[in-house]
């Protein structure tokens, strides 16, 4: 009998959502969408876009749909002008099986040893692109490449991708996601067209949320929605019992940055250890929020934020530190409340 092989575990899926390949409608975002359609169905389309904002707003939507057009009518103008696909096109079909030969998706998985998300995505998968590239075109001619998300590359990887865009295949697209793209080589920035993605209004994400929350009230969906910061993805996280929890916590961790609580740290640290991938999960609660505070100060043209943006990065780098060594999540906790402790007393938390 021939051992049945393990569907692969889909660690960039929303568990009792649809995968973002399988996503059809894109919330938001016309400007871009518009510039994306204009490049491709006018025949000249760069080698590589990258896609960049806050987690969970439809980077990896929009870049699905990129592809689905682009694996059915190639770069021409035979297609809808909003890049839509129907349903029952063998190419949508295909890609949304995630059995398109023209498509490939690199991300990080699970390491197998310790059934945790791997902290980096490695060189061994960006290699994986060169003889992508270099296999023969589907029946579209074109191939097209998602990686998802590329600031989560080590250094190696990185220099890889680079020393494939300054020698890019030909009918191919290169689909880059970032949600940090300053952690990017300048070069491969530079490489690329960007696409940059901005947080939905609340309305949009209410919308959103009444098609895939339909068992929540208006008042709940608009309660998640003013706490998710333009982000579907982060909606959908917080109406879980844990996400909810893990949110209010980084909220309360931020607005007690002047006098924080040791105990109730310690405690939420003691829950983190106890949670698959709990410092990551909090971790981007966390990042999130402090990220929406700092950007509704500067469109108010509030001064002195330099010293929280700083404080953002340090946040960012401790969290990445602690996921990839798996340190004690206490001691990550008890870390990042001494830097805000110490940056709220140059200034008031925003």
């Amino acid at each position: 009998m021939a051992k049945k092989t393990a569907a692969p575990i889909e660690t960039d899926r929303l568990e009792g959502f649809a995968h973002p390949r399988q996503t059809s409608e894109l919330i938001g975002h016309e400007a871009q969408l518009a510039i994306a359609a204009r490049g491709i169905r006018g025949g000249r389309p760069p080698q590589a876009w990258l896609i960049t904002g806050p987690p969970g707003i439809g980077k990896a939507t929009l870049a699905y749909r990129i592809a689905r057009y682009l694996l059915a009518y190639g770069a021409k103008d035979t297609g809808p002008e909003d890049l839509s696909v129907p349903a029952n096109h063998p190419a949508a079909m295909q890609l949304a099986a995630g059995a398109h030969p023209g498509l490939l998706a690199l991300k990080r998985g699970e390491n197998p040893d310790t059934g945790r998300l791997m902290t980096v995505l490695s060189v061994h998968e960006i290699r994986k692109l060169a003889n992508f590239f270099g296999m023969t075109s589907g029946a579209g001619g074109w191939r097209v490449a998602i990686v998802d998300t590329a600031d989560e590359m080590n250094d190696n990887a990185a220099n890889a991708l680079l020393k494939l865009l300054e020698e890019p295949p030909s009918r191919a697209m290169l689909l880059l996601l970032s949600n940090q793209p300053g952690r990017l080589l300048p070069t491969i920035r530079s490489r690329c067209q960007r696409l940059p993605l901005r947080p939905l209004a609340d309305d949009a994400v209410e919308r959103a949320l009444a098609k895939l929350l339909p068992e929540e009230n208006a008042a709940q969906r608009a309660e998640l929605a003013r706490l998710a910061g333009g982000s579907i993805g982060a909606a959908l996280a917080l109406a879980t019992d844990e996400g909810a929890e893990l949110a209010t916590e980084a909220d309360r961790l931020i607005d007690r940055a002047s006098a924080p609580d040791l105990i109730a740290l310690l405690a939420l640290g003691e829950k983190l250890f106890r949670m698959k991938d709990g410092v990551e999960r909090f971790g981007g609660f966390l990042r999130e929020n402090l990220s929406a505070r700092i950007r509704a100060r500067a469109h108010q043209g509030a001064p002195n934020l330099l010293r929280w943006t700083e404080a953002l990065t340090r946040l960012d780098h401790l969290f990445a530190r602690s996921e990839g060594l798996h340190l004690e999540p206490k001691q990550t906790l008890l870390t990042t409340a001494r830097d805000l402790k110490r940056t709220a007393a140059r200034g008031s938390v925003p």
